[in-house]
């Protein structure tokens, strides 16, 4: 059970020595990164080591005891993760300061270059429960998750406001992609041609399985608008129950503001080659509606149409406006 989670002092320092481990490889393998290209799994573009790896992603089978964190890039997964990691340690910020969130919750399907230790290797060395982060739409989710009926967070964000987070991201992150200019980009969302593909599909995917495999559904603007109230849902959803203080403090650790200047939740911790943050920090600017910033009366045009078009058949609840009046 989530209740069981543990933060020993041994764990903590395990940790600790894991942290300097992965540090340590980073610098090894500085020479080896660059924008590695994307192939298709299923159909679906993912990062090229994911795919010479997938055989052992896919086969990955985890304990019923875990938790799968799963959102399309830049839909708010690092925040989520966070008011997760804080409800399971009763609020302690300083449990939660232990290590980076990557060392915390690994990255199911992540690859880089040796010596780097993989998603899966950092899981290897965990012991059940574990809070896992994924990225992959449901389709390709290790059916070991859907056996063993592990507890599943989604994250979804409004289509505009993702696309432009994820556009500063590909900015950064120097191994994925160059997103090249902003008008280019967003045809290759609409295409879903970007890493992990779709985002149409993506959030489509895990709405339509929600009830039949106990999916907490959440939505980031949502949070953004009482996130509290959202605290609670994931606290309910976990099987906790925390003090009015912890919640309240949770709530608070949990703002931008704090978590932005958080080293161990804004991955300062991953810098050149790999980040660079000082083309755009990770954490940017966290808003809802950002993308009017962004978006030309065409651009903005051209996406709602397309969005009218590929999201027509659902009903997901997005609060934020998808339909302009021109």
């Amino acid at each position: 059970m989530l209740k069981t989670y543990l933060s020993s002092l041994n764990l903590s320092e395990l940790i600790v020595m894991e942290e300097q481990m992965y540090e340590e490889s980073m610098k090894i393998a500085k020479d080896a990164f660059r924008r590695f290209p994307l192939k298709n799994v299923r159909g679906v573009p993912l990062m090229e080591a994911i795919v010479q790896n997938w055989e052992s992603v896919c086969t990955f089978c985890p304990d019923p005891s875990d938790l799968l964190m799963a959102a399309y890039p830049k839909a708010g997964i690092t925040w989520t993760q966070e008011i997760v990691d804080l409800l399971l340690h009763n609020g302690d910020a300083m449990a939660c300061r232990r290590a980076p969130t990557i060392l915390r919750h690994p990255f199911l399907e992540i690859f880089s270059p040796p010596p780097i230790p993989s998603g899966l290797d950092l899981l290897n060395k965990m012991d059940p429960p574990r809070v896992i982060k994924t990225h992959l739409p449901i389709q390709l989710v290790p059916e070991g998750f859907w056996k063993n009926k592990c507890k599943v967070i989604y994250v979804a964000r409004n289509a505009k406001d993702n696309l432009v987070s994820y556009y500063h991201f590909d900015r950064m992150n120097l191994t994925h992609p160059d997103p090249g200019p902003w008008d280019g980009y967003i045809h290759k969302f609409m295409k879903g041609e970007l890493a992990w593909g779709s985002w149409y599909d993506h959030v489509k995917g895990y709405w339509e399985e929600r009830q039949k495999i106990n999916i907490l559904y959440l939505f980031y603007e949502d949070m953004k608008e009482n996130p509290r109230r959202e605290v609670e849902r994931i606290m309910k959803y976990l099987d906790l129950s925390c003090s009015d203080d912890v919640i309240k403090r949770v709530v608070e650790l949990t703002s931008f503001k704090v978590m932005k200047d958080n080293p161990m939740a804004n991955y300062t911790f991953i810098t050149k080659p790999i980040f660079d943050h000082s083309i755009s920090p990770f954490m940017r600017k966290g808003e809802v509606g950002d993308w009017a910033n962004h978006f030309s009366l065409d651009q903005l045009q051209l996406f709602e149409e397309d969005y009218e078009r590929q999201m027509k058949t659902t009903s997901i609840p997005f609060k934020t406006k998808t339909k302009v009046d021109f």
